[in-house]
Order: C-alpha cells, then sequence, then structure tokens
C-alpha cells in the first residue's frame, strides 16, 4: 500500500472562513492549489461565497477552461518534472516536494532516474510541456509505466487534456488538505 504523504506545513481551514477572505487573501491562500499559477484563484473568487467545496472546485475549473489556450498551456509548463532539475536543486515548491517524496521519487535507483529523465526529454520534446501526474494516486513504478505508455502516444490535443485533468486532480487534493479538519 502506498503511505500517503504529509501535506505541506499551512494552516487549515474550513470553507466558511475562505469564503470570508478578501480577494488578495483567497488568492494568496489558495496560490500554491494551482502550480505557480495564482490567477487561477484570483478569478474563481469572483464566484464566491462558495455553497460547498464541490462549487468551489467548479470555479477553479472554470477559471482554467475559460483561459485562452496559450495561458492553458503556461499552466501545465509551470508544473516540474518529475524528479528532475527542480527536484534536484531544490526548488520545488511545498506541494510538489511532498508529492514527489510520497511517490518516491527522491529514492530512484541510478537506473531509474536515467530512464525518467529520457522520457521526461521525450515526451516534453513531443508535446511541448511536461508529464503531469496526480502522483498521490501512483507509486514510482506505476508512474513510469504511465510516463512510458504516454509518452509513446501522438495526440498532442489529448495529452493536453489529459494533463489539464491531471492538473486538476493534483489541485483537487491540494485543497482537500488545506480545507481538512
Amino acid at each position: 500500500m502506498l503511505e500517503s504523504p504529509q501535506a505541506p506545513k499551512y494552516a487549515a481551514m474550513d470553507l466558511d472562513a475562505l469564503n470570508r477572505l478578501s480577494a488578495a487573501e483567497f488568492t494568496r491562500t489558495l496560490a500554491g492549489i494551482y502550480e505557480h499559477s495564482p490567477w487561477i484563484a484570483a478569478n474563481a473568487h469572483a464566484q464566491a461565497p462558495f455553497a460547498d467545496v464541490d462549487a468551489l472546485l467548479g470555479a477553479l475549473r472554470s477559471a482554467v477552461a475559460g483561459a485562452p489556450h496559450a495561458r492553458q498551456l503556461d499552466l501545465l509548463r509551470a508544473h516540474p518534472e518529475l524528479a528532475g532539475k527542480e527536484a534536484a536543486s531544490g526548488t520545488l515548491t511545498a506541494h510538489s516536494s511532498e508529492e514527489q517524496k510520497g511517490a518516491g521519487l527522491i529514492n530512484l535507483s541510478e537506473a531509474e532516474k536515467a530512464e525518467l529523465t529520457e522520457l521526461n526529454l521525450r515526451y516534453r520534446d513531443k508535446f511541448g510541456f511536461p508529464f503531469i501526474i496526480a502522483v498521490r494516486h501512483h507509486t514510482k513504478s506505476g508512474i513510469l509505466a504511465e510516463l512510458r505508455r504516454r509518452a509513446g502516444g501522438d495526440d498532442v490535443a489529448r495529452e493536453f487534456a489529459v494533463c489539464l485533468e491531471q492538473v486538476h486532480e493534483i489541485a483537487r487534493l491540494r485543497l482537500a488538505h488545506l480545507l481538512s479538519p
């Protein structure tokens, strides 16, 4: 069984408290939900107050869906490569660091590192953005298998859509940690 990674350290809150935040505080609080993309939280705030977490998630998804393709591409490109240069240099966000650590991506053998590096490069060269997967749902062997499979594809539009769905799942998991009791 895959052990769940620890969430990054921040003050948990409930939805009522989140609904009472100003636009700036709301954006600052949810800035890390979508990797390096606080504009999503800023846009979603316009729909506050939220009746429930699903309404909040819907507003966040709508902010992404309503963005131009170029901005969506920037969102994908804001994600780090798995066990890539950001991980090696220690510059991952707290969320990404904990997620990759929890999936075992900091404990790779030399062969696994080499394969992951090669697959990441092949994937990025083919699609123009990094491979994105909600690592909390996978083991490192499962992540490698999925990267092998998806790197072998050739439908850029489909892969773009898959990555956006993975970004939304990552955001959902991060939000669940923020709003946990």
